[in-house]
């Protein structure tokens, strides 16, 4: 029987094999650096965090101030819920633990799409569980206005694990706005992150994941969709701010006819960063279509934009395209695009590209008006213009105006 507390043997005894397993790419870290003591983790009144973090917070997409144009809220900080108002009608919001307490485990979901021995991360993340989200929309359910939910820390060298649950249930047309930050006054911590979505039969998500670390967290989702006949996922990922060491790629499998996975990231990392990143779609029925978009900007930072489609049965359609530009003479982009196709008949494309910018659009710009860096951030602000389907009008204006504070690594 499974209890909130304890893992079911299986699982646990798998864990534990892999605790020290390494990940197939991305720097090791060394998890016992970190702090994990949630009997001693002090909490702050959501008022009173909600007041002296609210730009931080908004800068994750976590809007404190009204909840009128979110259908629900959800804060965790370090390892406990601070805050979950469970929204309206039609879409339920609780604490993770909460759900496997009413809902006797969630058999089906719980840790069935995320492998529990992937890596030394996930393993960590199922034996030292804090909390988590769960979020799921009724069938036939169609929310106008996204969830929001963040994950906050706010002690210096944490380490927070978390495992969020997301379903779609039939029919139903969810949107969800994903933020992940850290005090004003931190500098350093470690994030495991994982989160497991099914999108049913003809429903469709969409998924806006922001993150706003410090600038010597380490951070390691992982994630993993499950999209069935007919069924939308559609990821956004954005990460404009400094951040020491982060490494995921997240994987949708489309399980039924006609299904479709849509990836779009837009990364910058100034120096110091070093960001390993990408997607992964497998198309294994008729009709499946995947596109994989990212964006990357250098300011002296490392970058490994990777990306990976897989396609299995004869009619599927993908594309991937990865452009990234250096902004300075230290620091790397890496594009690793990558085609696999197992039978005739798939149709698969990609595009890579890294470059400068070229000399001759700054003096165009600047004979124009501007000024050097006016000219260098106009040109950035339209090299990340990326059309992000289902983002709220509130969210693109804040990216928009992130775009446009970046000049030379300023983001």
């Amino acid at each position: 029987m499974y209890t909130v507390d304890f893992l079911p043997e299986e699982l646990r005894l798998r864990a534990a094999a892999a605790v020290d397993k390494p990940a197939s790419c991305g720097a090791d870290i060394d998890v016992s650096g970190y702090v994990h003591d949630p009997e001693h983790d002090p909490v702050m009144p959501y008022e009173q965090l909600a007041a002296e973090q609210a730009e931080v917070l908004a800068g994750a997409g976590f809007e404190v101030r009204s909840e009128d144009d979110r259908a629900a809220s959800f804060l965790q900080v370090n390892h406990h819920i601070s805050h979950c108002n469970p929204g309206r009608e039609g879409v339920e919001v609780m604490s993770t633990r909460a759900a496997l307490e009413r809902f006797a485990g969630l058999p089906e979901y719980w840790w069935r799409a995320v492998s529990v021995d992937a890596d030394k991360y996930t393993a960590r993340a199922a034996l030292g569980f804090d909390n988590g989200y769960f979020i799921r929309a009724l069938p036939g359910v169609s929310s106008r206005v996204p969830v929001q939910a963040c994950m906050f820390m706010s002690s210096e060298k944490v380490l927070q694990n978390v495992h969020n649950i997301i379903i779609v249930e039939e029919g139903a047309d969810l949107q969800i706005i994903s933020g992940c930050a850290t005090s004003k006054h931190l500098k350093s911590g470690l994030h495991l992150g994982i989160t497991e979505f099914y999108v049913k039969k003809n429903a469709r998500l969409t998924f806006t994941m922001i993150h706003n670390w410090a600038e010597d967290v380490v951070t390691r989702p992982r994630s993993v969709a499950h999209v069935d006949e007919g069924g939308v996922f559609v990821s956004n990922y954005i990460c404009m701010k400094k951040v020491r060491d982060l490494q995921m790629y997240p994987t949708a499998f489309l399980r039924g006819a006609g299904a479709t996975a849509r990836f779009n990231s837009i990364v910058a990392a100034p120096a110091g960063s070093h960001l390993d990143l990408g997607s992964r779609v497998e198309l294994s029925h008729p009709g499946c279509r995947a596109e994989i978009i990212s964006r990357t900007v250098s300011f002296g930072g490392d970058i490994i934009a990777r990306g990976h489609l897989i396609g299995s049965d004869p009619g599927v359609k993908a594309h991937l395209e990865c452009h990234g530009l250096m902004l300075s003479e230290k620091g790397l982009i890496h594009a690793v695009p990558e085609l696999e196709g197992r039978v005739s008949g798939v149709e698969m494309s990609h595009e890579a590209a890294v470059g400068r910018i070229a000399p001759e659009e700054v003096e165009y710009l600047m004979a124009r008006g501007l000024n050097e860096d006016e000219a260098v951030s106009t040109i950035v602000r339209g090299f990340l213009s990326v059309a992000i389907e289902g983002l709220p009008a509130s969210l693109q204006r804040d990216l928009d105006d992130l775009m446009a504070a970046g000049k030379h690594g300023g983001m």
